[in-house]
């Protein structure tokens, strides 16, 4: 493979891993516990974009129980999120194969 069209197709990959990490920023996965009590959207990108605690579950006494359920529904949150971003970025490397690797 020549030198010319290595660097081709590595613009071209990055252009496309660019453009899924935009896509990314906007894609969200959700995840609840507690039977729904808390409900965590985490963005494809990493991040969370809400959290939502029913007020039910609110009482002072269960403070522990509720911060259990807020660290499984974003641990859930974040790992779907996750997921999707390292198949969507294998797409865009899939056929980028560099001699010698």
């Amino acid at each position: 493979m020549s030198l010319g069209k290595l660097m081709k197709q590595a613009a071209k990959m990055q252009q496309q891993m660019e453009q899924i990490q935009a896509s990314l920023a906007t894609r969200t996965v959700e995840a609840t516990s507690g039977g729904g009590a808390v409900k965590v959207v985490a963005k494809c990108d990493g991040t969370i974009a809400s959290i939502k605690i029913d007020p039910q579950a609110l009482n002072p006494a269960d403070a522990q129980v509720v911060e259990d359920m807020l660290l499984i529904a974003t641990n859930q949150a974040l790992n779907q999120a996750k997921e999707i971003s390292n198949t969507e970025m294998g797409k865009a490397t899939a056929g980028f194969n560099l001699p010698g690797m």
